[in-house]
């Protein structure tokens, strides 16, 4: 009896211990608190440990610190300011989701850089110092979760996290926004009458709030802290859906099915700056940067934009008014052929970018209603294939036209022809001569654009506009002159011509300096950059002495993989294949690689085009997992265009299903491409 009767005493001991505690806890409850996330794993539940849901969960107020146990409580300390989850005890820093995290419903901040590990003079690369996380936030193995993190409230910070893999295996018709990180208003409250749960589609309406202030910082998108690809791509990067002010700067944002960065309601006043964005935009949405919608004010400023899919700014029927400045712009669209900056609406200005390497034009302006008084000057534009600035024409209408544009238009002979074409069909200044001499180390330059307009005058070089070299004023009839005194025979010129009213031109027809004592010297090929998107930091290594170079062999390099009927699956047997491949362009990193995919004719040449493209994509992702980057890989299809044979049976079918290489900038090296049929796919043979 004694016995049990010590025992109840000590139970109810402990029953009002803990009763206290929670009282104790509830009473201490700051208004903002420090969360130290400690464990790695994706629960909630009354333990030892705080996971990052458990985080979020008491910063939003939807878990109270009353409901913790004292180990957990023991992870929390007050601030002054808004809330912020850290990371400080954290083990294993790679968080495994096994289903989305909550809203941050609440201003705070998530900081990776918390963690003991992190080096914030580590980076990347030198151009831009963006340090490696440690933290990392990705779905389980085998789990599907659309977004990593969803915003709905101002003044958020996200700093210092590794965040990949969100997408859905239907993302191309998914309602539900995708995405690593995704801005938006709250979405509304259930209907507790009804039990019903609120849209997940994120449809807005004119009450809608957008989350205001939201700053992404020194994060890594799409890409794990190792740099490698990952097996499952993310969607998006950031999709700012509805988020005013927000600032988008210093992150590495790579590997994304869709665009590195996509805006869709009203995101003005937004800044995207210093942010290094590659290799996006192979499987959806193509377009590094995609702005849609009220986007007056924003700011594309001081970014790397390199290697992807697509054009590296591209603006859709958009409200308002953008800035892009000072970007380092190259080797983009490596699948569809696109400007590199892609303007509709009015009153952008681009200036001081440096655009070069691009499969289509430089900056293109639509042939859209009030696309005018776009300002594009003070830019370098090299290895251009299209015109570096070209201004399309309401009456070229093709896909090509808008995207790529439609090439150098004719001088301006209606007044209409201000209403259907962009920025008012100015007119490109026209030099009074094909050759100017040079006399007495002096060049007299003159020509004739339009009235009252300003002239910039340039030098090319990579048959672009590279280096500013005057900026003129026409008088009243249209004329300009100058005389310049830093030209050499060899030398040639362009020109644009900005009018405030109407906006910039396209460029002038190219005209050559010759020196009247000297005959002007042959014409020589420019030599491409390497492509590299960055540079990394430099390794110091104690070199052995230097041997005499020895010529490098000839190396023979299989010319094809193949494809199962219908199929656009990279084969182990073609896997093996792609590796020699790999192996070559590792050792040579100058060597680019075009990849052309074909199929047999049995479908429709739409339906080919198509599968041609699923087929040299997927050479493509195959080369990136094995560390080959993006700006080194561009991607075509022919479809049934180009058979090997006329013969209509399944082993020349089989033959015709394939993805073939072909190589450039090989600067000396000799590369024997041969036929290979080692992983050719026969239907109907157990393959």
């Amino acid at each position: 009896m004694k016995k049990r009767l010590t025992l109840g005493i000590l139970l109810v001991a402990e029953s009002l211990s803990l009763s206290l505690s929670g009282q104790m806890i509830a009473q201490v409850q700051p208004s903002f608190m420090t969360i130290n996330v400690n464990s790695n794993r994706d629960q909630n539940l009354r333990d030892r440990e705080l996971t990052l849901r458990e985080a979020i969960l008491i910063a939003n107020g939807s878990l109270r610190t009353d409901q913790l146990t004292t180990a957990e409580f023991a992870q929390i300390a007050p601030r002054k300011d808004r809330h912020q989850i850290q990371f400080q005890s954290l083990s294993d820093p790679k968080i495994q989701l096994t289903s989305p995290l909550p809203a941050l419903l609440v201003p705070m901040a998530i900081d990776g850089t918390t963690h003991p590990a992190y080096q914030s003079s580590k980076s990347f690369a030198q151009e831009i110092p963006i340090p490696v996380p440690v933290v990392t936030i990705t779905p389980a193995a085998g789990v599907e979760i659309f977004r990593g993190l969803t915003i709905t409230s101002d003044d958020v910070l996200i700093r210092g996290l590794s965040i990949y893999g969100f997408s859905s295996r239907h993302f191309e018709t998914a309602v539900t926004p995708l995405g690593d990180i995704f801005i938006s208003h709250r979405l509304p409250p259930p209907d507790t009458t009804e039990q019903q749960q609120p849209a997940q589609d994120f449809s807005f309406y004119d009450r809608d709030r957008p989350a205001y202030r939201v700053s992404i910082e020194d994060n890594w998108l799409g890409i794990p802290p190792d740099g490698s690809s990952p097996a499952q791509p993310s969607a998006f990067g950031v999709y700012l859906f509805h988020g005013r002010a927000a600032n988008i700067r210093r992150n590495r944002i790579a590997n994304h099915e869709g665009s590195g960065i996509i805006t869709a309601v009203d995101t003005r006043d937004s800044i995207i700056q210093e942010n290094v964005i590659e290799g996006n935009g192979f499987d959806g949405m193509p377009d590094a940067i995609r702005l849609e919608g009220r986007i007056d004010g924003m700011q594309v400023r001081s970014n790397i934009i390199c290697g992807n899919a697509g054009s590296a700014v591209f603006l859709f029927k958009p409200e308002g008014a953008i800035k892009v400045q000072d970007n380092t712009v190259i080797f983009n669209s490596r699948f569809f052929r696109r400007s590199a900056i892609y303007l509709m609406g009015r009153g952008h200005v681009v200036s001081n970018n440096r655009i070069s390497n691009q499969a289509g034009s430089g900056v293109t302006v639509a042939a859209f209603s009030a696309s005018d008084r776009n300002l594009i000057r003070q830019n370098q534009f090299q290895f251009i294939e299209g015109l570096d600035i070209d201004l399309v024409g309401g009456r070229n209408v093709g896909e090509r036209d808008f995207r790529t544009g439609d090439g150098r238009n004719p001088k301006r002979n209606s007044h209409f022809r201000r209403v259907d074409t962009a920025n008012g069909a100015i007119d490109a200044p026209e030099f009074r001569a094909e050759t100017f001499n040079r006399i007495d180390g002096k060049v007299g330059i003159d020509g004739l654009a339009d009235p009252n307009t300003e002239i910039d005058l340039y030098r090319l070089r990579g048959g672009g506009l590279y280096e500013l070299l005057a900026t003129l004023k026409t008088d009243a009839k249209g004329n300009f002159s100058t005389s310049l005194e830093n030209l050499k025979a060899g030398d040639k010129l362009s020109a644009i011509a900005t009018d405030p009213e109407f906006g910039t031109s396209e460029p002038a027809r190219p005209v050559r300096i010759s020196d009247l004592n000297m005959p002007i010297p042959a014409a020589s090929l420019e030599a491409r950059p390497q492509p590299q998107c960055t540079t990394p930091p430099p390794v110091i290594v104690e070199l052995p002495p230097e041997l005499p170079p020895e010529p490098p062999p000839a190396l023979q390099l299989p010319r094809q993989v193949h494809f199962a009927l219908d199929q656009d699956i990279v084969s182990p047997a073609s896997a093996k294949v792609i590796d020699k491949l790999v192996a070559i362009l590792k050792q040579y990193p100058t060597i680019t690689v075009e990849l052309i995919g074909h199929t047999d004719p049995r479908a429709n040449d739409a339906y080919n085009l198509d599968l041609g493209l699923r087929r040299s994509r997927a050479v493509s992702n195959y080369l990136r997992r094995q560390g080959i980057t993006p700006e080194r890989i561009t991607i075509r299809s022919l479809g049934e265009r180009q058979r090997l044979t006329n013969q209509d049976n399944i082993t020349n079918y089989a033959r015709d299903r394939r993805v073939e290489f072909f190589l450039f900038n090989i600067q000396g090296v000799e590369i024997q491409l041969l036929d290979q049929q080692e992983d050719i796919q026969i239907e109907g043979k157990g393959n």
